[in-house]
């Protein structure tokens, strides 16, 4: 019989498997701040979750989270997305069971106008750690030319 010891795997002879041969449990009180899987927590090598709470009323800066992608799911509350489209701001109203997906390098920021309810939501990202790039304002990340171009003669 397999059994479980706290957040760790013992196999059948009682040997704790290698770190990279078992699933992490790490329980709700045992966050490291805001992380939940990192490379700390769990040995993670390209993913980072967290759980985060804005409180009422609160903002984020404006940001971007480097080459990683960032996927949000809204646990409860009603926080808000902003990014710049080019022409202007774009807010993205949202509540509990909502997703989003913040492409690399695109900054945004989150707001919770909420005057008496926390925003809370889990975050993961394709890093084992949480990338955050402050930047002064928000801007439309624009995608790199493709097109290939000839040589010339």
């Amino acid at each position: 019989m397999t059994t479980r010891e706290g957040a760790g795997h013992v196999s059948d002879s009682g040997d704790r498997a290698p770190i990279n041969n078992r699933v992490h449990h790490v329980a709700s009180g045992e966050l490291d701040g805001y992380a939940a899987i990192s490379g700390g927590t769990a040995g993670s090598k390209k993913l980072w979750m967290g759980l985060v709470e804005n409180p009422p009323l609160s903002s984020t800066d404006n940001h971007h989270h480097g080459d990683s992608e960032a996927g949000i799911y809204v646990v409860s509350g009603h926080p808000v997305f902003v990014y710049h489209d080019g022409t202007q701001e774009i807010r993205l109203a949202s509540g509990p069971g909502d997703f989003f997906l913040v492409p690399p390098f695109v900054p945004h920021r989150e707001e919770n106008p909420n005057p008496t309810e926390p925003a809370v939501v889990v975050i993961a990202r394709t890093t084992q750690e949480p990338i955050k790039v402050s930047v002064p304002e928000l801007y439309q990340l624009k995608e790199p030319d493709t097109r290939s171009s000839r040589p010339t003669s």
